[in-house]
């Protein structure tokens, strides 16, 4: 059990209970949401639109750096308002439509986002990694009115274009792509033009839980799930990430004015080098690490977002010292491959203050090695989900140095609790086990078009994560399971189901276990244990190729293995992973 000095922890509540007092920053209000008792930031923004419309401040400051381009707030805007116009007036696209984005992290992505929730329409946060199959399941689902996406989705697209609008209007428009495209198709540079952009953004009434974007989720039944985020979820998460790093910041500085903590001098970024907070997001933008946890705290502040064409260390360490970044956050494997990087003590990492991330639990070692390694700066990781908006739980500095197993305590807007497998509550304690539960503005909605699902995963309000965990004596949360049959590759939810559901569909497969391998860089890689129908043949490599027309990349399974005898089960059928996995790894 990590224990944490008193005095600390003292200095660490005690700042807690100043933020949120009445009349502070984070006070807060009891109300209902959607039917739900729950508390809320008295002071939160309304809408999305609300905290993009606060950016306009900004003008001159950088906010994104693609690569070598580079965009101001106000030219932002430009592209903003103009794209909005567009989607407006010649789609159509008003309170309650849809807007799909496909594409890598390019500065077109950050531009639709803005435009469509100013318009009151939701964002449709595709996954850049989809199939063509996967493609057509999740536009037919979400049915947007528009479809932005760069060449390598267009690629993908283009076959079955016909197919989604035999059933409802689509119009595609083209991203970075000289493709020869349909004539009723568009091209982003066709469409958009800054300098002829209308002075203001079309006016709309957005209601605080409309929903801002659809971001899809792995399916637990073969299937994604697109959940539901809402603007007043989107706000809350952004001032929970707020709250949470100006408490630690703030029960660090009274902890070493009161003589009770003792560290390295963490500075700030002017004196760090840098003009203003600098975050770098190595990860996708249809996932809330980048977006929601990012990109939209990134844009209240007006810091300077900094986005790859894809993750490349070295590369990245180059833009860190170019842009002097403040902030890295990714999954742990990009922390520990940019301070192992034989170039990390080549460039200048002077500015970074914090550095860590979520979708993975940093290991205790990786979080002893990022506070050594930082000149000024120290860890952090947040714990959340897609259905949460981002995090549940943050940790940094001291307190992550002090319970380095810990993924950190609540937020001040949620409720936690932990119940059993019949679905009892538990008290809280360290030596209770169970799966964590929690309620609050940052619960999506539900699953679009799933109300089974949603009514599984939400009940009463309350959001079943699927991690089992423990709540210590000091309300730090620790994960210590998962209940659901998932496999976390590089922070890339792999549900076992969806992977076993496009296996079946291999004419040789009689039996087929998906599990999870462990994995050095990716904390964990997908395995498989398959037995072939009677006669059937089939490889490994075969397999695979199969799986790569059906299913995305980073699920086809790395391993396999082919058994002669079925599958172990238990006495209900089930398939006894464990035991496959405790027989078949060592083999490795």
């Amino acid at each position: 059990m990590d224990v944490m000095p008193s005095a600390l922890m003292d200095h660490y509540l005690s700042t807690w209970a100043e933020m949120t007092a009445p009349g502070a920053q984070f006070e807060m209000t009891d109300t209902e949401v959607r039917g739900i008792p729950m508390r809320v930031f008295t002071k939160a923004p309304p809408t999305m639109r609300f905290l993009w419309e606060l950016a306009g401040g900004y003008a001159d400051r950088d906010y994104v750096v693609f690569e070598d381009e580079r965009y101001t707030y106000a030219e932002m805007g430009a592209i903003v308002r103009s794209l909005a116009q567009h989607l407006g007036d010649v789609h159509g696209v008003t309170r309650g439509d849809r807007v799909a984005i496909s594409m890598r992290n390019y500065p077109e992505w950050v531009a639709t986002y803005w435009a469509t929730v100013s318009l009151g329409a939701a964002v449709v946060g595709m996954n850049a990694w989809w199939t063509t199959e996967e493609m057509e399941y999740g536009l037919s689902d979400s049915r947007p009115k528009v479809l932005i996406a760069d060449d390598e989705r267009i690629e993908r697209v283009l076959p079955i274009l016909d197919n989604l609008r035999a059933t409802a209007p689509l119009h595609v428009i083209s991203v970075r792509s000289d493709r020869p495209l349909p004539d009723d198709c568009s091209r982003w540079d066709a469409v958009v033009n800054p300098t002829t952009a209308p002075e203001a953004l079309p006016a709309v009434d957005i209601d605080p839980d409309d929903d801002a974007c659809i971001f899809y989720t792995s399916g637990t039944t073969g299937f994604p799930k697109g959940a539901q985020l809402t603007h007043r979820g989107s706000v809350h998460n952004v001032m929970n990430l707020a709250f949470m790093g100006l408490t630690a910041a703030g029960a660090e500085a009274k902890a070493k004015a009161a003589g009770d903590l003792v560290g390295k001098e963490m500075g700030d970024p002017v004196a760090g080098g840098a003009s203003q907070s600098v975050y770098m997001a190595p990860t996708p933008l249809f996932h809330v690490t980048a977006n929601n946890c990012l990109l939209q705290p990134c844009t209240l502040v007006g810091g300077k977002i900094v986005l790859t064409y894809k993750w490349d260390p070295g590369r990245a360490l180059e833009l860190i010292e170019r842009e002097r970044v403040t902030n890295f956050s990714g999954v742990p494997t990009m922390s520990r491959e940019l301070i192992t990087h034989p170039d990390w003590d080549k460039r200048d990492t002077s500015s970074i203050q914090g550095m860590g991330g979520g979708g993975a639990a940093l290991q205790p070692d990786l979080v002893h090695k990022i506070d050594k390694s930082l000149k000024r700066g120290a860890p952090s990781t947040g714990y959340g989900l897609t259905e949460t908006h981002g995090i549940i739980t943050a940790n940094a500095s001291k307190f992550f140095i002090d319970k380095p197993t810990s993924c950190g305590r609540v937020v001040p807007v949620c409720d936690a609790k932990l119940i059993d497998e019949d679905g009892n509550d538990l008290a809280p304690g360290p030596d209770v086990r169970g799966e964590l539960c929690v309620r609050g503005p940052i619960v999506v909605k539900g699953y679009l078009n799933r109300p089974e699902a949603s009514g599984e995963a939400i009940v009463n309000g309350w959001f079943r994560t699927g991690d089992i965990a423990m709540i210590d004596e000091d309300g730090f949360v620790h994960l210590v399971d998962r209940a659901k049959d998932m496999v976390l590759r590089g922070g890339e939810n792999v549900y076992s189901a969806e992977v076993e559901a496009a296996i079946y569909h291999h004419p040789a497969v009689a039996e087929a276990a998906v599990f999870g391998v462990p994995d050095d860089r990716l904390g964990e890689e997908v395995g498989v244990a398959i037995h072939l129908r009677p006669g059937a043949t089939l490889s490994a490599e075969e397999l695979q190729g199969f799986l790569g027309e059906h299913i995305a990349k980073h699920k086809v399974p790395r391993y396999v293995w082919f058994l002669d005898e079925q599958l172990p089960r238990n006495a209900n059928g089930k398939f006894l992973k464990r035991d496959l996995k405790e027989r078949l790894i060592p083999t490795l």
